[in-house]
Protein backbone atom coordinates (compact mmCIF):
# COMPACT_ATOMS: atom_id res chain seq x y z
CA UNK A 1 0.00 0.00 0.00
CA UNK A 2 2.89 2.47 0.73
CA UNK A 3 4.31 1.88 -2.78
CA UNK A 4 0.81 1.80 -4.19
CA UNK A 5 -0.82 4.36 -2.48
CA UNK A 6 1.11 6.35 -0.05
CA UNK A 7 4.22 7.98 -2.55
CA UNK A 8 1.48 8.86 -5.33
CA UNK A 9 -0.42 10.46 -3.10
CA UNK A 10 2.40 12.38 -1.20
CA UNK A 11 3.86 13.57 -4.77
CA UNK A 12 -0.03 14.17 -5.96
CA UNK A 13 -0.24 16.57 -2.97
CA UNK A 14 3.48 18.24 -3.42
CA UNK A 15 2.63 19.17 -7.11
CA UNK A 16 -1.33 19.90 -6.84
CA UNK A 17 -0.38 22.67 -4.06
CA UNK A 18 2.49 23.65 -6.06
CA UNK A 19 0.29 24.22 -8.87
CA UNK A 20 -2.18 26.09 -7.02
CA UNK A 21 0.61 28.39 -5.47
CA UNK A 22 1.37 29.41 -9.23
CA UNK A 23 -2.26 29.70 -10.35
CA UNK A 24 -2.73 32.15 -7.51
CA UNK A 25 0.66 34.37 -7.80
CA UNK A 26 1.06 34.56 -11.46
CA UNK A 27 -0.33 35.96 -14.56
CA UNK A 28 -1.26 35.85 -18.47
CA UNK A 29 -2.09 32.31 -19.61
CA UNK A 30 0.39 30.79 -16.84
CA UNK A 31 -2.64 29.88 -14.46
CA UNK A 32 -4.38 27.52 -17.34
CA UNK A 33 -0.83 25.99 -18.92
CA UNK A 34 -0.26 25.47 -15.27
CA UNK A 35 -2.25 22.36 -15.18
CA UNK A 36 0.11 20.28 -17.35
CA UNK A 37 2.43 19.62 -13.68
CA UNK A 38 -1.08 18.02 -12.57
CA UNK A 39 -1.23 15.81 -15.56
CA UNK A 40 2.12 15.00 -15.76
CA UNK A 41 2.15 13.65 -12.51
CA UNK A 42 -0.97 11.45 -13.24
CA UNK A 43 0.82 10.23 -16.55
CA UNK A 44 4.78 9.43 -15.72
CA UNK A 45 2.67 7.63 -12.02
CA UNK A 46 1.76 4.86 -15.34
CA UNK A 47 4.77 4.50 -16.78
CA UNK A 48 6.54 4.21 -13.16
CA UNK A 49 4.27 1.33 -12.20
CA UNK A 50 4.62 -0.26 -15.03
CA UNK A 51 7.73 -0.37 -14.72
CA UNK A 52 7.76 -1.37 -11.05
CA UNK A 53 5.83 -3.90 -11.63
CA UNK A 54 8.05 -5.87 -13.86
CA UNK A 55 11.19 -5.08 -11.88
CA UNK A 56 9.91 -5.01 -8.38
CA UNK A 57 7.92 -8.40 -9.35
CA UNK A 58 11.15 -10.15 -9.81
CA UNK A 59 13.16 -8.63 -6.39
CA UNK A 60 10.56 -10.16 -4.73
CA UNK A 61 11.15 -13.47 -5.69
CA UNK A 62 14.60 -12.36 -4.54
CA UNK A 63 13.45 -11.77 -1.04
CA UNK A 64 11.17 -14.39 -1.02
CA UNK A 65 13.81 -16.52 -1.78
CA UNK A 66 11.94 -18.27 -4.46
CA UNK A 67 13.82 -16.99 -7.42
CA UNK A 68 15.28 -20.89 -8.38
CA UNK A 69 12.02 -22.12 -7.87
CA UNK A 70 10.79 -20.00 -10.96
CA UNK A 71 13.51 -20.83 -13.14
CA UNK A 72 13.56 -24.54 -12.28
CA UNK A 73 10.03 -24.78 -13.03
CA UNK A 74 8.73 -25.40 -16.32
CA UNK A 75 8.11 -21.69 -17.34
CA UNK A 76 8.71 -19.94 -20.44
CA UNK A 77 10.63 -16.73 -20.50
CA UNK A 78 7.43 -15.53 -22.17
CA UNK A 79 5.20 -16.63 -19.74
CA UNK A 80 7.13 -14.78 -16.75
CA UNK A 81 7.12 -12.04 -18.69
CA UNK A 82 3.42 -11.81 -19.50
CA UNK A 83 2.81 -12.55 -16.19
CA UNK A 84 5.35 -8.80 -14.76
CA UNK A 85 3.27 -7.01 -17.10
CA UNK A 86 -0.15 -8.11 -15.65
CA UNK A 87 1.03 -6.91 -12.74
CA UNK A 88 2.27 -3.59 -14.15
CA UNK A 89 -0.93 -3.64 -15.77
CA UNK A 90 -3.10 -3.67 -12.16
CA UNK A 91 -0.57 -1.85 -10.46
CA UNK A 92 -0.73 1.09 -13.18
CA UNK A 93 -4.91 1.34 -12.92
CA UNK A 94 -4.87 0.83 -9.30
CA UNK A 95 -2.87 3.64 -8.30
CA UNK A 96 -3.83 6.42 -11.95
CA UNK A 97 -7.76 5.59 -10.76
CA UNK A 98 -6.47 6.57 -7.29
CA UNK A 99 -5.21 10.02 -8.30
CA UNK A 100 -7.76 10.49 -10.83
CA UNK A 101 -9.77 10.80 -7.67
CA UNK A 102 -7.84 12.56 -5.71
CA UNK A 103 -7.04 14.67 -8.48
CA UNK A 104 -11.05 15.98 -9.65
CA UNK A 105 -11.48 16.09 -5.52
CA UNK A 106 -8.36 18.18 -4.61
CA UNK A 107 -7.79 20.19 -7.19
CA UNK A 108 -10.72 20.29 -10.32
CA UNK A 109 -8.52 18.31 -12.44
CA UNK A 110 -11.20 16.18 -14.45
CA UNK A 111 -8.74 13.21 -16.49
CA UNK A 112 -11.87 12.95 -19.36
CA UNK A 113 -10.19 16.23 -20.25
CA UNK A 114 -7.71 14.13 -22.47
CA UNK A 115 -11.02 12.73 -23.81
CA UNK A 116 -10.55 9.67 -25.82
CA UNK A 117 -6.71 10.10 -26.23
CA UNK A 118 -6.04 8.48 -22.58
CA UNK A 119 -6.51 4.94 -23.91
CA UNK A 120 -3.23 5.95 -26.54
CA UNK A 121 -1.74 7.66 -23.55
CA UNK A 122 -1.97 5.05 -20.65
CA UNK A 123 -1.11 2.24 -23.97
CA UNK A 124 1.86 3.41 -24.69
CA UNK A 125 3.36 4.69 -21.59
CA UNK A 126 2.51 0.89 -20.28
CA UNK A 127 4.48 -0.55 -23.04
CA UNK A 128 7.28 1.71 -22.38
CA UNK A 129 7.28 0.69 -18.54
CA UNK A 130 7.29 -2.85 -19.64
CA UNK A 131 10.49 -2.40 -21.64
CA UNK A 132 12.21 -0.37 -19.12
CA UNK A 133 11.39 -3.11 -16.29
CA UNK A 134 12.81 -6.00 -18.34
CA UNK A 135 16.08 -3.45 -18.41
CA UNK A 136 16.05 -3.18 -14.92
CA UNK A 137 15.65 -6.75 -14.33
CA UNK A 138 18.39 -7.41 -17.10
CA UNK A 139 20.84 -5.60 -15.66
CA UNK A 140 20.09 -6.76 -11.86
CA UNK A 141 20.58 -10.64 -13.08
CA UNK A 142 23.81 -9.16 -14.26
CA UNK A 143 25.79 -7.55 -12.26
CA UNK A 144 23.06 -8.99 -9.11
CA UNK A 145 21.92 -8.00 -5.74
CA UNK A 146 24.32 -5.13 -5.40
CA UNK A 147 22.61 -3.93 -8.52
CA UNK A 148 18.79 -3.90 -6.84
CA UNK A 149 18.69 -0.25 -6.98
CA UNK A 150 18.18 0.11 -10.87
CA UNK A 151 14.46 -1.47 -10.15
CA UNK A 152 14.00 2.29 -9.01
CA UNK A 153 16.98 4.49 -10.66
CA UNK A 154 16.02 3.29 -14.33
CA UNK A 155 13.24 5.76 -15.17
CA UNK A 156 14.30 8.52 -12.95
CA UNK A 157 17.50 8.13 -15.25
CA UNK A 158 15.51 9.23 -18.15
CA UNK A 159 12.97 11.30 -16.76
CA UNK A 160 15.41 14.47 -17.40
CA UNK A 161 14.85 13.86 -21.29
CA UNK A 162 11.33 12.72 -21.07
CA UNK A 163 9.90 16.01 -21.06
CA UNK A 164 7.72 15.22 -18.12
CA UNK A 165 7.29 18.38 -16.80
CA UNK A 166 8.20 20.59 -19.72
CA UNK A 167 8.30 20.96 -23.34
CA UNK A 168 11.25 19.26 -25.11
CA UNK A 169 11.91 22.58 -26.59
CA UNK A 170 13.07 23.79 -23.32
CA UNK A 171 16.13 21.59 -22.89
CA UNK A 172 19.64 22.00 -24.78
CA UNK A 173 19.70 21.16 -28.32
CA UNK A 174 22.01 18.69 -27.74
CA UNK A 175 19.40 17.01 -25.42
CA UNK A 176 16.49 17.36 -27.45
CA UNK A 177 17.91 14.89 -29.73
CA UNK A 178 18.19 12.33 -26.83
CA UNK A 179 14.72 13.56 -25.90
CA UNK A 180 12.70 12.48 -28.93
CA UNK A 181 14.21 8.91 -29.13
CA UNK A 182 12.12 8.23 -26.38
CA UNK A 183 8.33 7.40 -26.84
CA UNK A 184 7.27 8.41 -23.48
CA UNK A 185 8.07 12.78 -24.20
CA UNK A 186 6.00 12.14 -27.53
CA UNK A 187 3.57 10.94 -25.13
CA UNK A 188 4.09 14.05 -22.24
CA UNK A 189 4.31 16.17 -25.65
CA UNK A 190 0.85 15.25 -27.04
CA UNK A 191 -0.54 15.61 -23.20
CA UNK A 192 0.35 19.09 -23.59
CA UNK A 193 -1.24 19.67 -26.76
CA UNK A 194 -4.64 18.10 -25.73
CA UNK A 195 -4.67 20.11 -22.53
CA UNK A 196 -3.72 23.13 -24.55
CA UNK A 197 -6.19 22.86 -27.66
CA UNK A 198 -8.45 19.47 -27.59
CA UNK A 199 -6.50 17.77 -30.25
CA UNK A 200 -3.15 16.01 -30.74
CA UNK A 201 -1.40 15.55 -33.97
CA UNK A 202 -1.02 12.18 -35.34
CA UNK A 203 3.10 12.33 -35.75
CA UNK A 204 3.44 12.10 -31.79
CA UNK A 205 1.15 8.92 -31.84
CA UNK A 206 3.13 7.65 -34.49
CA UNK A 207 6.71 8.19 -33.39
CA UNK A 208 5.67 6.67 -29.77
CA UNK A 209 4.04 3.38 -31.59
CA UNK A 210 7.31 2.80 -33.63
CA UNK A 211 9.72 3.65 -30.99
CA UNK A 212 7.88 1.52 -28.50
CA UNK A 213 7.75 -1.29 -30.77
CA UNK A 214 11.83 -1.22 -30.93
CA UNK A 215 11.84 -0.83 -27.11
CA UNK A 216 10.08 -3.56 -26.67
CA UNK A 217 11.53 -5.94 -28.70
CA UNK A 218 14.98 -5.03 -27.38
CA UNK A 219 14.25 -4.82 -23.91
CA UNK A 220 13.03 -8.49 -24.24
CA UNK A 221 16.16 -9.66 -26.70
CA UNK A 222 18.44 -8.16 -24.11
CA UNK A 223 16.24 -9.70 -20.93
CA UNK A 224 15.98 -13.06 -22.79
CA UNK A 225 19.95 -13.32 -23.79
CA UNK A 226 20.89 -12.07 -20.04
CA UNK A 227 18.29 -14.56 -18.29
CA UNK A 228 20.28 -17.84 -20.64
CA UNK A 229 23.58 -16.54 -19.83
CA UNK A 230 22.45 -16.47 -15.99
CA UNK A 231 21.24 -19.88 -15.95
CA UNK A 232 24.44 -21.55 -18.33
CA UNK A 233 26.58 -19.05 -15.79
CA UNK A 234 25.10 -20.38 -12.76
CA UNK A 235 24.38 -16.19 -11.60
CA UNK A 236 21.29 -17.74 -10.07
CA UNK A 237 22.54 -18.71 -6.76
CA UNK A 238 24.37 -15.06 -6.39
CA UNK A 239 20.64 -14.32 -4.96
CA UNK A 240 20.07 -17.25 -2.83
CA UNK A 241 23.35 -16.64 -1.32
CA UNK A 242 22.61 -13.28 0.02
Amino acid sequence: MVELAFWPFVQLLVWGYLTKYLQNNAGGNFPHTITFLIGAVILWDILFRAQQGVAIFFLEDVWTRNLLNIFAAPVRISDYLLSTFVIGFLRAAFTVTLLCILAATLYSFNVTTFNWYIVPFFGHLMIFGWALGMISTALILRWGPAAESLAWAVPFLIQPFAAVFYPVSELPQWLQWIAWTLPCSHIFEGMREVLAHGTLSGHNLLWATLLNAFYLLAAGALFTKVTKIARQRGLLTRFVSQ
